[in-house]
């Protein structure tokens, strides 16, 4: 027997490691298990080029709790340690097992999905317990050893008279640790984080149903056998090659990552690369609401089949973390405890990878059935118009497939919509006007207004539209958006042949001071327009600029303007042709004149949805006066 100090340069490293090496103690059994799985894909490598007399056989890691005993025991069948093997991986720490293995087999081994650093892997163990013991038999014809720590630096290392190559860690659970000798909370571990794992893990047995005999009666129950409990699915879709794939394993596998979800995603996208980074995946695009609220069913991100994280920032662009799915690169540096991203050129280069590769889908997608697309482009547009804000070459990818619908229900291209408009929608200063609305119902008297005139109407809704139409301005030549109740229709799109008021200046001042006497100067700016005699003689209008920092604001943005806490103003556009102005100013009596004013006002108010409580009220009751 050997007894001796751990190779390590701060006489206390356990409580360091207890401290500080993993911010989440849980992990500890991800650790143990990924050095299982790297000793089985180990030997699998040295079978396969006949380095080792072993057979693979059908290896499996297994997971016991021995609950009355404080023990939890994770036992493998891969290639097991030798007692200088263990002296060397596990007494010195600075040592990585898998480091030097990818050392001496480097050309072969780089596809044999080895994780790494076996040595503080290991010593995550000392977290959860008191007492660690390493029983191993080598695939070499030698000796299995037992080596001993109670979490100083001191150990104890034996032989054995174990006979199956492998190697079982026994945890003997420290008291402030009981909880992973509990059946539910080791079962929720293995799922969170080995869920995909290369190896089968097997957890405790369970019942399967066998079909029944052919001579059975209709009341015989089926017979059932017990078989081991396999807690994974060490062959997930995103390790096969997507010609490998139907729809329905697409289907399938998001439901075992989402097990909660019951809508079907809208789509896939099948990530395989291997130059210069290596990264397969898949991310689906889930049905979208307009709440950008994070959602609580993310990416994960995995390193050869190991759950890595789900808070994917940096490695996937913000626009598609509203996506689901998995990514799992072998190329994306963690630290030690695989749980924090560092900046890296090469996550970089991964995240304009996704980026270019979504786009070439969407684009893919639109191309091959662009009626089913505009189906699912109100559950879709809002992580592409994000995607359009915040990454420069998705948005210009996105001229190829981002559609902008009209109130009437037809979808353009922007190439598609900029020929349809342009003819009729361009006004004297030869700028092309855009004109959308944000809500058919309530600015339906608005939109009538601009197709009377011929005018394409879009319907534009997300809650960052305001942004969008900001950076579609300053990228685009010679455009602007409006919205239809922004102004009169005929400032918005400026001909040159305006209408010619009926009134003269004395009479147009005199409606002006009439007008300014009742109407509220805190809410409404009083405009007289010359407009059609037929149009509508009060309008309530937004001006463009201030409504949409108002909303950029509300959604991120546009704060400098300080405009969120500012009152709703209002235009009021008054129809100087109109024959219920012209009876307005030329009543007269003051008393009715107020009348007219109110009630044309109110009108007004109430088709742009601004008259509720005590004002509505009277004004029904007003109304039903003036019938009488």
């Amino acid at each position: 027997m050997t007894k001796g100090n751990i190779n390590v340069s701060v006489e206390n490293i356990f409580p360091l490691i207890k401290k500080f090496l993993y911010s989440d103690h849980e992990i500890f059994l991800r650790e143990l298990i990924s050095n299982a799985t790297d000793a089985t894909l180990k030997l699998k490598h040295l079978t396969s080029i006949g380095e080792t007399k072993s057979e693979y056989g059908n290896p499996q890691i297994e997971i016991k709790i021995d609950k009355d005993a404080k023990k939890l025991h994770i036992i493998d069948q891969g290639l097991g340690m030798t007692a200088e093997e263990v002296e060397k991986y596990i007494n010195q720490v600075a040592f990585s097992g898998a480091e030097e293995f990818l050392d001496k087999y480097k050309d072969s081994a780089k596809d044999s999905g080895i994780i790494g650093h076996f040595g503080l892997g290991f010593y995550s163990a000392f977290m959860v317990a008191e007492k660690v013991e390493i029983i191993t038999k080598s695939h070499k014809d030698e000796p299995a050893a037992h080596w001993t720590c109670d979490g100083s630096p001191e150990f104890t290392l034996e032989t054995a008279d174990k006979t199956e190559r492998g190697t079982e860690i026994i945890l003997h659970i420290a008291e402030d640790s009981t909880e992973f000798l509990e059946e539910g909370r080791i079962s929720e571990l293995l799922l969170k984080y080995n869920k995909f794992m290369p190896v089968p893990i097997k957890f405790g047995m369970k019942t399967e149903t066998l079909p029944k005999p052919e001579d059975a009666k209709e009341e015989d129950a089926a017979p059932t056998q017990e078989v081991d409990n396999i807690i994974n699915n060490p062959n997930p879709a995103w390790t096969k090659q997507p010609t490998e794939l139907e729809e329905d394993d697409y289907k399938n596998f998001y439901r075992e990552l989402y097990p909660t979800q019951f809508e079907e995603p809208l789509f896939n996208i099948h990530l395989n690369v291997d130059y210069p980074f290596n990264l397969t995946g898949i991310l689906y695009f889930p049905k979208m609401t307009n709440d950008l609220n994070v959602q609580k069913d993310r990416i994960q991100l995995y390193q050869n089949q190991v759950f890595v994280t789900d808070n994917v920032e940096g490695i996937v662009p913000e626009f598609l973390t509203m996506l689901r799915g998995v990514i799992d690169s072998p190329d994306i540096p963690l630290n030690v405890s695989r749980s924090y991203l560092q900046a890296d050129g090469a996550v970089k280069k991964i995240s304009s990878y996704i980026t270019r590769k979504v786009a070439d889908k969407l684009k893919s997608l639109f191309n091959a059935n662009r009626e089913d697309f505009e189906k699912k482009w109100d559950d879709i547009k809002i992580v592409i118009e994000y995607g359009m804000l915040s990454e420069e070459k998705f948005f210009d990818k996105a001229d190829a497939f981002a559609l902008y619908p009209s109130v009437d229900g037809t979808y353009y291209t922007y190439e598609e919509l900029y020929n349809k408009i342009k003819a009729k929608q361009t006004d004297k200063d030869d700028k092309l006007v855009i004109l959308y609305a944000s809500d058919k119902d309530t600015q339906h008297s608005y939109i009538e207004a601009a197709k009377a005139k011929g005018y394409e109407v879009l319907l534009l809704d997300s809650p960052i539209v305001s942004h969008l139409i900001q950076k579609l301005e300053t990228t685009k030549e010679k455009i602007s958006f409006a919205r239809v109740d922004g102004d009169h229709i005929d400032n918005l799109i400026k001909k040159e042949d305006t209408a010619i008021s009926k009134l003269s200046e004395e009479e147009n001042t005199k409606l002006d001071e009439l007008l300014k006497a009742v109407i509220p100067a805190e809410k409404f700016t009083v405009q007289l327009e010359a407009m059609d005699s037929d149009a509508s003689p009060f309008i309530i209008t937004q001006p463009e600029f201030m409504r949409r920092m108002k909303e950029m604001q509300q959604t991120g943005g546009g704060g400098m303007f300080g405009m969120g806490n500012m009152p709703e103003m209002y235009n009021l556009v008054v129809n100087t042709n109109s024959e219920l102005v012209g009876e307005i100013l030329n009543t007269k009596t003051k008393k009715k004149q107020e009348r007219l004013i109110n009630q044309s006002l109110d009108l007004a108010r109430l088709s742009q949805g601004l008259l509720k409580g005590e004002e509505l009220t009277n004004f029904i009751k007003r109304s039903y006066d003036m019938i009488k």
